[in-house]
């Protein structure tokens, strides 16, 4: 069957050699010093490790293991916590394409792409099409279902790192803390210490989960209280402003403008006739 998938044209670019599900694997080791397939391997649960020119790096859920064909190496899976995996040995006159695509953006054999449901799905796709007949239409379903996930791979990448990245970066614990600072300077070093950043790495990680500056948040939060105080209260612009950590009020009304489009004295007037 490997012959005629690497004959026939739906197949010949890219088609499974074999494939597989180890669930747990208890002492599950392997070393192969020669070999001509590339292979696969997606860890859903557990860890393990690898090792490649002596050097031995981890494997947890999650990572995708991508082992092209010709380089020597040996995996196993952990003692403590055993791995559970999927895999599959692959070829074809386009495979090693598909590497070259994977690893555009990489510059190791592991790619971090979370846990994700859909993936593992068709990897259950692929597995059944393979052990539900021997005949070509089951291996032609399998091999492009096989296309499917190795295209599917870099599509969850910048979404896993952005979850991780989540994980690690308390958004909430940020915007709490510029909320019960509304009513003074709140400078980036403090909101930056609060998940222990430096202000570089602090101003980076905000933009890349909310698409703005946590100070241009923090202001945004500010006019919106003024709004607020304008709506309920009779206050003086000048008391507003001081309330809301701006001592100079000439100053509080350009950057309300710049937000708003009108000044706090016009938003008052508006709002007021609004409920005559």
């Amino acid at each position: 069957m490997i012959g005629q998938l690497a004959s026939t044209p739906l197949t010949s670019g890219l088609f499974p050699k074999a494939s597989g599900l180890y669930k747990k694997a208890v002492q599950h080791t392997m070393l192969r010093r020669v070999h001509d397939d590339h292979l696969l391997i997606y860890c859903v649960e557990g860890q393990g490790s690898f090792t490649v020119d002596k050097l031995r790096h981890s494997v947890t859920a999650g990572d995708v293991l991508l082992l092209p064909r010709g380089i020597a190496h040996a995996y196993q899976s952990s003692d403590d916590r055993p791995w559970t995996i999927y895999w599959i040995h692959f070829s074809g006159d386009k495979s090693s394409e598909f590497i070259e695509y994977l690893n555009s953006q990489q510059d190791s054999f592991i790619i971090n792409i979370g846990v994700n449901s859909r993936l593992v799905a068709n990897f259950d796709i692929l597995l059944e099409s393979l052990q539900s007949s021997i005949n070509l239409p089951a291996f032609i379903h399998a091999a492009n279902m096989l296309a499917q996930i190795l295209t599917h791979i870099p599509l969850l990448r910048p979404l896993a790192k952005a979850q991780r990245m989540a994980d690690k970066f308390d958004l909430e614990l940020i915007h709490a803390l510029m909320h019960s600072n509304l009513h003074q300077k709140l400078d980036l070093s403090s909101l930056a210490q609060s998940v222990n950043l430096s202000k570089f790495h602090f101003i980076k990680c905000y933009k890349e989960l909310t698409n703005t500056t946590p100070i241009n948040y923090f202001i945004h939060l500010k006019i919106e209280r003024a709004c607020h105080l304008l709506d309920i209260s009779t206050k003086p612009i000048q008391e507003i402003s001081f309330n809301l950590g701006y001592e100079d009020s000439y100053y509080f009304s350009r950057i309300f403008k710049k937000v708003m489009g009108i000044s706090p004295n016009q938003y008052r007037k508006m709002r007021n006739s609004t409920f005559l």
